[in-house]
């Protein structure tokens, strides 16, 4: 009886502490949504102005194309703007690209065949790479040379949107970069600051969307193991889309109680943060032992 009573407070403490972390998160992710949506203020005021550009632009080559017609007479295909129109067309678009990119960490100049970008990386405000990538304008844009990692799925992005919208194909190239950096930051902070926790290896594939790790967690003399699988089903994210950790088959209710709290918060909080949080969920459950 004496145990019944210990055990349910701790899982209520741990709960609370459950909440208390979402509670921290969603404070964060507001913060980050207001951000983003100032960003995309400026953003969608700057796509304005480019779009008034682009119609002065076709409104100028309309008129070029009817003072020829005008000159020639009725002729069966219409006048085509001029390789020099065409060329200051692109470089006027791709400096106004390059403005709008410098406010989303990717930055780029202008070379003799094309534009090399630079796109900087980060992980909740801690910079942490930067890639490079050239693309040739001329006939047509393609890639030149990349500093991106093998497994990064560029080709694919870039079939399916570099000759068509070439802002998204930034996007979400960019999406992948800082998802990848973010998921690599993570583990890496979880084996400086928490080794002593760690049974054994990380491992971890190329990509860091795979991640198993034995880890410990002791009370006094006892020593209790679990087992944590990790994947990162989007790539465009630095959260695992789906979480096991399990201990051993004959561990008591109230370790089966704490894995499934560690499994909620490898779901919604940054890993090594996760572990930083563990210490009150511990002394809550493991008491009941």
């Amino acid at each position: 009886m004496e145990e019944g009573k210990v055990s349910s407070p701790g899982g209520v403490f741990a709960h609370l502490e459950l909440l208390e972390a979402q509670a921290s998160e969603a404070a964060v992710k507001q913060e980050e949504k207001e951000q983003q949506e100032e960003k995309l203020a400026r953003l969608r005021a700057r796509v304005q102005e480019l779009r008034l550009q682009r119609d002065k632009l076709k409104a100028k080559l309309d008129l070029q194309q009817k003072e020829q017609l005008g000159k020639e007479g009725v002729v069966s295909h219409p006048a085509q703007p001029s390789p020099r129109a065409v060329l200051e067309w692109k470089i006027k678009s791709v400096k106004s690209m390059l403005q709008i990119f410098y406010l989303t960490g990717i930055s780029g100049k202008l070379t003799k065949r094309g534009v090399c970008f630079c796109i900087s990386t980060a992980y909740e405000g801690t910079y942490l790479d930067s890639y490079h990538l050239d693309l040739l304008t001329k006939p047509e844009v393609q890639i030149s040379r990349h500093s991106l990692p093998t497994f990064i799925p560029l080709q694919q992005i870039a079939k399916k949107y570099l000759q068509t919208d070439i802002r998204r194909f930034f996007t979400v190239l960019a999406d992948h970069l800082n998802a990848y950096v973010g998921r690599r930051y993570q583990a890496d902070q979880l084996q400086e600051h928490f080794s002593d926790q760690i049974e054994g290896t990380l491992q971890r594939n190329s990509l860091c969307n795979l991640l198993v790790f034995n880890y410990n967690v002791s009370s006094k003399s006892k020593t209790f193991p679990f087992h944590a699988r990790l994947l990162y089903g989007d790539l465009c994210c630095s959260l695992p889309t789906e979480v096991v950790v399990s201990c051993t088959p004959d561990a008591p209710a109230a370790l089966a109680e704490m894995a499934a709290a560690h499994t909620d918060l490898f779901r919604h909080v940054a890993l090594h943060k996760a572990f930083s949080s563990f210490s009150s969920i511990e002394e809550s459950l493991v008491g009941a032992l």
